[in-house]
Parts: C-alpha cells; structure tokens; sequence
C-alpha cells in the first residue's frame, strides 16, 4: 500500500512587521493627540484659568470695591510680604497679595522676604525705609511713600476662644486696601504733640512720643513736638493736636490755643490723661465738652486665700457705636497702671447747644469698678463708687454730625 506524501506548510509570510508597524504607528497617533489636547488644555488654563475661594469667610476673595479700584489703578504699588517661612499666616498672606497682583499684574509688583534669612535685604530695608522690622508685615510702596502693615492690624484677636485657641478676625484685605488708598492719595498729616506741663522735654519725648513717631512711619504721618509757651496759636498745617499725660495743668493762654483750635472747621484733639496729674482747668475744659474725668480709679479687687488682691491693669472692650472703635469690637485689650473712669454727659443742656455728639468707645471688663478709695488695702464697691459699665474712652464730635451735610 502507498502512503502519501505530506504536503509542505505553507512559506512565512511577512504579516508580522507590517502588524507591529501598524501599531506603533496607532501609538504614536494617539500620543501626538495626547500631547496635543495636553498643550491646548494648558493653553486655556493659562489665558482663562478660574480659582475658587473655599474658606468658610472668603478670606482670600477680594471684594468687588477693592478689585474695582485696583483695575483703574495709575500708578505702580510695591507690595513686600515681610514673613517669616514658618509663620501660621504665611499662606493666607501668600493667598491675599497673590489675588491683588492678579486683579493688576501690570501695577501691582509683589515681592517676598524672610527677614531671619535674607539679612541683607532686610538691613536695607530698615535703613532705606527707616523700619525696624521688629515683626512680621506689609511693606507698601507708592507714589514715592512707604506704609509698614503690622501684623497686628492684620489678624485681630477677639475675645471669644481660648490661650491655645483664640478667636482670630483676619482683616487683610481692609488693612492692605487702605494703605493704597491712603499712599496714592493722601498727604501726610502732621499731628502736634504737645511737650512741656511735665509730659516731655528736651531730647527725651518719653515713650508716648515714641510710639506714636513709629505709628505715624507705619500709618503715613508724622509727630512733631510743640510746645506751647513759644506759641500764640497752633500752627495752621496741623491735623490734631495731642496731649500726653500731662501732669501739670495748662494755662489760660494754652486753654485758648487749643479752644481756638478745637473751634475751627478741621480741630481735632487726641487727650490722654494722667489720673496723678493735677490738671484742674484741663478737666473743665473736657466737662464743657461733655466728658468729665471722675476722681476715682478703675479697679477690680477680691479677698484670696493669698490675701486681698488689687489689680489696677484694666481689661476693655471696644464698643461698636462709632466708626472709631467699631473695627475692633469685642477685641481683648488692656489699659496698664492706673486709670479713670468717665462720666460722659452727652444729654446736658451746655453739650446741646455746642452740637456735640459724645460716644462711648472703650468699657472695662464687667468685673471692673470705679473706686474712689482706691488707696484701701481691700476696697469694695459702695454708693460713691462708679458700677458697671465704666466707661474709659470716649470720642466727641462738634457740629451737626447727624445731618447729612
């Protein structure tokens, strides 16, 4: 029997490359798409990219006034964020300075420093702007003029919340706005400090002084002393005048000048008393305008397991009636050494026919009295005491204040 012959496999053909350059070539096509719907994508971010602001306050939103006012913006604003790296708010101040470069990035030139790293630049600030970089801030620059934003104006802390956890308002946006507004078109105002009626002479100002030249570098004005007995009126360039603490009382003729002053369309006075000075016709002058300084001293006292406890470092809280106080309502506060309450009179017959307007801007701590015999090793509250709530700041204003005109 015959047995037939297997039949050959058929010859190789060449299918496998041309299936491998197939797909190679499918591989590259949808990579060039890729990359292709990559770059268009990048490219629409960049021209009409949106950011969304999902803190529960918008902390990092800019209001609409703030962003109107910057987009009609002349001239340029220089904007150093003064932070050190490891500080909690850096990132919302990063947040903040960002969203106003971005509403003008064509104005708006912002910078950052780290003062514990970058010394030099650091040291040129201070010696250039004339800031001592004591702590963290803004730095604004325009219209040839610097204003220096501490972080105390920018986080406030409230009442509310614990020693670990207290109760923060951040006023960013508010505290930056005004400093543009104020550097672009502002002047400087001058403000008179009186010196002499042993509040200050010669070359030591005393503290008040001081501190309030450092504020005036930060919130664009300046402090010049003037003393009174070299004077026949306050000089006519003066924003207000300010009054120290003085221990000693002032003469009719300095009653005059200020009365003068006080008088005039713009008068603006600034009185910190001393409750140790012995200012008589000072406190006249204060009572006709509806603000009488009591004889007393703001205290709080309670009998301890230790002995009896007197403190005369006074807790306040800022009241919100008047445009003055009304940011930093219910802010913690303190008043060191001693102080002395008010008895305002906003309602007397005298005050009525000035048109003046007396409000409250500062109380003690409701555990706080007025108390006359202040000097008792354990003073308690009586009938010629003061009870809450003690007044201890007040604003007045002249001139018919109510009417909108």
């Amino acid at each position: 029997m015959a047995i037939p012959t297997p039949t050959p496999p058929p010859a190789p053909t060449n299918a496998r490359p041309l299936r491998r350059w197939s797909i190679g070539l499918n591989v590259g096509v949808q990579l060039l798409l890729v990359f292709a719907l990559f770059g268009v994508a990048n490219y629409l971010s960049y021209r009409h990219n949106q950011q969304r602001d999902l803190t529960p306050s918008k902390d990092h939103t800019l209001s609409e006034s703030t962003t109107n006012y910057l987009h009609k913006l002349g001239k340029d604003v220089d904007i150093t964020l003064i932070f050190s790296r490891d500080s909690e708010l850096m990132p919302d101040m990063r947040a903040l300075v960002e969203e106003y470069r971005r509403a003008k990035p064509a104005r708006i030139h912002v910078e950052e420093l780290d003062p514990a790293r970058d010394l030099e630049r650091a040291e040129q600030l201070k010696l250039t702007q004339n800031i001592a970089l004591q702590s963290n801030g803004i730095l604004v620059g325009a219209n040839n003029r610097t204003r220096f934003i501490r972080e105390e104006e920018i986080v406030i802390k409230g009442m509310e919340g614990t020693r670990v956890r207290p109760s923060l308002d951040f006023r960013g946006e508010d505290a930056l706005t005004s400093a543009i507004i104020g550097l672009l078109e502002g002047e400087v105002r001058r403000f008179h400090f009186i010196v002499g009626k042993g509040m200050a002479s010669g070359k030591d100002f005393g503290p008040a002084f001081v501190e309030l030249v450092a504020l005036g570098t930060q919130q664009n004005f300046e402090v010049v002393p003037l003393n009174l007995t070299e004077v026949d009126k306050i000089p006519e360039d003066s924003s207000g005048v300010i009054l120290g603490g003085p221990k000693y009382d002032l003469t009719e003729q300095d009653l005059t000048m200020l009365n003068n002053f006080w008088q005039g369309k713009r008068g603006a006075l600034l009185v910190l008393l001393d409750p140790n000075g012995e200012t008589p016709k000072l406190r006249e002058f204060l009572r006709s305008n509806g603000v009488n300084p009591r004889n007393d001293r703001v205290l709080f006292a309670e009998s301890t397991s230790a002995g009896p406890k007197k403190q005369f470092s006074v807790q306040t809280v800022f009241l919100p009636g008047s445009p003055i106080s009304q940011p930093f309502a219910d802010t913690a506060s303190s008043f060191s050494g001693q102080t002395q309450s008010l008895d305002l009179r906003p309602d007397s017959q005298e005050v009525r026919q000035q048109h003046i307007e007396v409000t409250p801007l500062a109380t003690a701590a409701p555990r706080y009295w007025g108390e006359t015999n202040y000097l008792q090793e354990l003073p308690v509250i009586d009938g010629d005491d003061t009870p809450p709530p003690v007044y201890i700041a007040a604003s007045v204003e002249r001139g018919h204040v109510s009417d909108e005109r």
